[in-house]
């Protein structure tokens, strides 16, 4: 450990020869981009897209400059200034291999809850014309039962009557662009890298919701002047390991104390819709499409869906990883059964895409045995995500007459995660979700009413009154209930297709 290196930018001539890095001038200070919500997401795909785009042109006026805008974000401004922006990127193939990449696209961090208007100013810079986003499902602040801004929360009240000291990613692009305005700057783009559909439309939507309620001229002047593109992102990312910052230090002789893990697929296909000018990411594998909409619904449904598939039933039969259910021939089979009955029956052509091999890759990327994908991870905030990733298959199989089992096996195994709160063998499962208190109580009333978990509305809306639905799910649950273990039910529903 002596001899190891700290990650910084006058130690990169000191790097073992195995570890890749920045080939190109770094500009600090200087950046055509601001990012809210540096995680490893962003780190492993909008930032590598751009660290790459850098290394084959001399494009320092696309740097990113990362914003955090909550307390939680001020470990990774800390780690990021010792580090002088820079990370290392671990790739890990199926085979063993390991890819080492230090990416210095990130040009600086700025923390908007310690000074407000620093953020403003350097938004409303004429430097930046891109502002993207990863603040999870949750940050966009929708009213579950409209859909629209929710103005209930309290940080929306506070950042209406204080426009100069916002807390809200909302507060900060309306007062951003508000100083543009006034001075004559040309409007930045708003993008959206959050797994979500129509990501750039809910992103629009918020956005013009807050700034109506606040200031009707200036919302008027977005909607006309601000490119809100959706995209579909994917890269399997997980949380970064105590293990993966050991590596580094034992294998490579590199101190680098926030390293980002992933897999070697990476992918991001985008509306070709910016305002001010975009990096030319296609050069680096990015994808720019007329309508992203067949390639996320094919995404939800089949990647995201299958994560969830695996995890909420790999986690009630006791696997920990993504990897570790796939690797179970009954679990890949009901997989790709799902995927091939009920999903791929409900999307339309992609044009560019062979399904039949996107399921293939999608399975093989699940197996990887080196990116241990936690199911702890996967189910977290499962009822925000479940409505977006099945629920519309659900939707569009009973409208079509297809099949529903499997989907129906998905949510009565969700039930019994949020009644029990343990696997099959009473070992205790963390279970992360804002509505985790509400999940138990209506899972826990399944004894009295076979369709309680069903019924809560803002999570299921009425299926529970599809009558066709609510009997496969209420048979499934009871089975479940009566101490049935999940994979005989799975083997039945398979067999039952034979």
């Amino acid at each position: 450990m002596s001899q190891s290196v700290s990650l910084n930018q006058n130690n990169l001539v000191r790097l073992s020869p195995e570890i890749a890095r920045p080939e190109y001038q770094r500009t600090e200070g200087r950046a055509g981009i601001m990012h809210v919500g540096v995680g490893g997401f962003h780190r492993s795909h909008e930032a590598y897209y751009t660290d790459a785009l850098m290394q084959i042109q001399e494009t320092p006026e696309w740097g990113i400059c990362g914003v955090g805008l909550r307390e939680a974000d001020r470990q990774m401004a800390a780690v990021l200034e010792k580090q002088d922006s820079l990370y290392t990127l671990i790739t890990k193939h199926p085979a063993g291999d390991i890819e080492n990449r230090v990416i210095g696209s990130l040009t600086g961090f700025m923390m908007g809850c310690d000074d407000p208007a620093a953020v403003i100013e350097r938004m409303a810079n004429p430097d930046i014309r891109i502002v993207s986003l990863t603040i999870t499902e949750g940050g966009y602040n929708v009213d579950t039962e409209t859909g629209d801004f929710d103005f209930s929360n309290p940080d929306a009240q506070h950042d209406l009557q204080n426009p100069t000291t916002p807390r809200l990613v909302f507060g900060y692009l309306t007062a951003a662009l508000r100083l543009r305005r006034a001075n004559g700057i040309p409007a930045f783009t708003v993008q959206s890298c959050d797994n979500i559909q129509h990501n750039g439309n809910l992103t629009r939507k918020m956005v013009l919701g807050f700034a109506r309620r606040q200031d009707p001229e200036l919302a008027d002047w977005i909607e006309n002047e601000v490119c809100f593109p959706n995209a579909m992102v994917d890269r399997i990312t997980p949380v970064t390991t105590a293990e993966d910052i050991r590596y580094l230090d034992e294998k490579m002789g590199l101190l680098d104390e926030w390293p980002v893990t992933c897999e070697p697929f990476c992918q991001w296909v985008i509306e070709d819709r910016f305002s001010d000018g975009r990096p030319e990411w296609e050069l680096v594998g990015a994808q720019f499409v007329p309508d992203v909409t067949p390639y996320e619904t094919m995404k939800l449904r089949l990647l995201n869906a299958g994560h969830s598939v695996l995890g909420i039933l790999g986690a009630i039969y006791g696997f920990g990883t993504i990897d570790e259910a796939v690797s179970d021939k009954l679990f890949a089979k009901f997989l790709r059964r799902f995927m091939d009955l009920e999903a791929t029956p409900t999307l339309d052509a992609v044009e560019g895409i062979d399904l039949d091999a996107y399921k293939n890759t999608l399975i093989e990327r699940f197996g990887n045995p080196n990116i241990k994908d936690s199911l702890a991870r996967i189910c977290l905030e499962s009822s925000s995500k479940l409505p977006v990733f099945l629920l519309p298959t659900i939707q569009a199989n009973l409208d079509r007459g297809g099949s529903v089992k499997y989907a129906a096996l998905v949510i009565a195994a969700w039930c019994f995660y949020s009644d029990k709160g343990v696997d099959q063998h009473g070992r205790e499962l963390e279970i992360v979700d804002e509505l985790k208190q509400a999940l138990h109580d209506a899972a826990k009333r399944t004894h009295d009413d076979p369709l309680s978990f069903l019924k809560l509305k803002s999570v299921f809306g009425d299926l529970a009154m599809n009558e066709r639905f609510a009997n496969t799910y209420a048979d499934l649950v009871a089975q479940l209930s009566n101490d049935v273990d999940v994979s005989a039910l799975m083997s039945e529903i398979i067999e039952s297709d034979t």
